[in-house]
């Protein structure tokens, strides 16, 4: 049977087809960049090979670079010659390799493009090192003695370089668990020992204010702050000892160009020999680097590290918001729908609800800057913690003031998912409920609110996606750049909502376009805005779910 063209489309078939496009379109655009942002990202942290490249530069000099080949890119003749560098008439574009050469204590700089044509050799050796340091970024170069206090204890002219290697690793590994005692001592006892004597002088100040004289009180005081002291000073030596044992031994290495280079081995974090490794060798340790970068402190102004406080902080942060923001968004909701008699101000009310979505992100952190910050955390202050003023404890940017801007800002969506949710139960399951005896708020919480529940859980997790990549506000009412301290811990109230944090977003921002060493921060940013995909992915996969088994417990009801 023969079907016209104009039948075909007044089919809307066509239309269909269109559709179906678009959206295969969108989904194949949506992988290919998620695609791109995790090979850019995930790849960084495989272990590349170290080349030892010759080259000309532009005067005729030869030089040689040791390094990892991180990029390459055409650049044009025209610009290549307008930087004073020779190049062949023939040619338009000249391809150039961008190496990490490291050592930047040595060469002021850890990279550098060379032009491929001139290039006159590139090898690889395979006693090439690679060591990861705490400062000064990563060194390149081959391994020349292990020292303890100061004495050559084995190398590489003497035995060898896999003994010497091998001696190398068992004394780094050392080191670091040398390290991990000392972070545990400084961050933990010492921490709560630092918190618990804030907690006093705070104590004391605040019975200074209200005029309390109680000799037992203040000699209480006296007597915990002199216990604590004294546990401070225990620790004081067992962490001088350990510095004194982390710092014993010691590593020489030479860089290519036969600079020597000493470094004591509680400043190494890694050591590596990447020309010399195999398949396996080398996915253990990209899954330890994918360890480090998920669970580790972020250092080298977060170019290096990990990110694990901005993980930590971004999840809590999204979790307080949901919190906050669902029982606020569902009771206006339900007061709107169920309560408020309908007409042209409750139209209004919602005209305005619908617009508060469109309101710039920025504008409702200045509103939490200026009403949650400064007029709200400022009254707490003043009422509940006067000894510690002049320095704010509630009246400056912190954890919950920010779940509380954010929480504003999505709140219409979840009052609009709610009221539509409201507006799909049958009228019936109302009726038949005050039929049986029930009064409407019985109705209300034991009918309609868990049949409504899909909805809600819908809103919530609108609220989730729009909230965990903001940015903007965030910058006004609590993310910082750096924040050594978590918002959760062992120290009493345990919770502090008072405290700044890190967030992923930020985190991103702030990499890439503050620090001050751009190559070394590209690949972080790919990898850090891909665990933000993946976050926001498994908070709303977590709130789908939820939905989901809320709908299947109440779908009999609906009909």
């Amino acid at each position: 049977m023969n079907v016209s063209v104009k039948d075909w489309f007044k089919s809307g078939s066509p239309w269909v087809w269109l559709n179906a496009g678009a959206v295969s379109l969108c989904v194949i655009m949506v992988v290919g960049l998620l695609g791109l942002i995790a090979v850019k990202g995930l790849g960084h942290f495989w272990p590349s090979t170290l080349y030892v490249t010759e080259y000309q530069t532009r005067s005729g000099e030869q030089k040689t670079l040791l390094g990892e080949i991180t990029d390459s890119e055409l650049v044009s003749a025209v610009q290549l010659k307008s930087a004073g560098y020779q190049v062949p008439e023939n040619l338009e574009y000249i391809d150039r390799q961008l190496l990490k050469v490291g050592n930047r204590d040595v060469y002021g700089q850890d990279f550098r493009w060379v032009l491929s044509s001139s290039v006159t050799s590139q090898t690889v050796l395979e006693d090439m090192v690679g060591i990861e340091r705490r400062e000064w970024g990563n060194f390149y170069g081959q391994l020349v003695s292990v020292k303890e206090n100061g004495k050559t204890v084995v190398s590489v002219a003497d035995a060898g370089f896999d003994a010497t290697w091998e001696a190398l690793q068992a004394r780094i590994e050392r080191a670091l668990t040398l390290q991990d005692e000392i972070h545990g001592i400084e961050t933990g006892a010492i921490g709560s020992i630092n918190y618990g004597l804030e907690r006093l002088r705070l104590k004391e100040r605040g019975l200074e204010l209200q005029g309390d004289t109680d000799p037992i009180k203040l000699q209480g005081i006296v007597e915990e702050r002199a216990a604590l002291n004294a546990e401070y000073e225990v620790l004081k030596e067992e962490l001088n000892a350990l510095y004194q044992q982390a710092q014993r031994d010691q590593l020489v290495a030479t860089t290519i160009d036969g600079q020597e280079v000493e470094m004591t081995l509680s400043k190494v974090v890694l050591a590596y020999a990447p020309n010399n490794m195999g398949l396996f060798d080398k996915i253990i340790h990209y899954i330890g680097k994918l360890g480090e970068f998920l669970l580790d402190d972020p250092r080298e102004a977060n170019t290096e590290g990990g990110i694990f406080p901005a993980i930590f902080g971004t999840v809590m942060m999204v979790l307080l918001m949901s919190i906050m923001v669902t029982p606020f968004g569902v009771v206006a909701a339900v007061y709107l729908r169920e309560y408020a008699k309908q007409g042209p101000v409750t139209q209004v009310i919602r005209i305005a609800v619908n617009n508060l979505a469109g309101v710039p992100s920025i504008v409702y952190g200045v509103f939490g800057l200026g009403f949650f910050i400064y007029f709200l955390g400022g009254s707490i202050d003043q009422l509940f913690y006067p000894e510690a003023l002049p320095a704010p404890t509630f009246g400056t940017p912190g954890l919950l003031w920010a779940s509380l801007t954010l929480a504003i800002l999505t709140v219409p969506v979840v009052i609009v998912a709610t009221e539509e949710g409201l507006s799909r139960i049958p009228r019936a399951v109302r009726e038949g409920s005050l039929a049986l005896g029930a009064t409407k708020f019985e109705t209300l919480w034991r009918v309609v609110l868990p049949m409504s529940s899909p909805a809600i859980m819908t809103g919530v997790i609108l609220a989730i996606a729009r909230a965990a990549g903001e940015v903007a506000p965030l910058m006004l009412v609590g993310v910082v750049k750096l924040a050594p301290s978590l918002p959760l811990d062992w120290n009493y109230p345990f919770i502090h909502l008072d405290r700044k944090f890190m967030h992923l977003g930020f985190h991103i921002y702030d990499v890439g376009f503050q620090s001050p060493n751009v190559e070394a921060a590209r690949p972080l940013v790919y990898a850090t805005a891909f665990l933000l995909v993946l976050v926001i992915a498994v908070l709303n996969l977590a709130a789908v779910a939820i939905r989901n088994s809320l709908r299947e417990k109440y779908k009999a009801l609906e009909h």
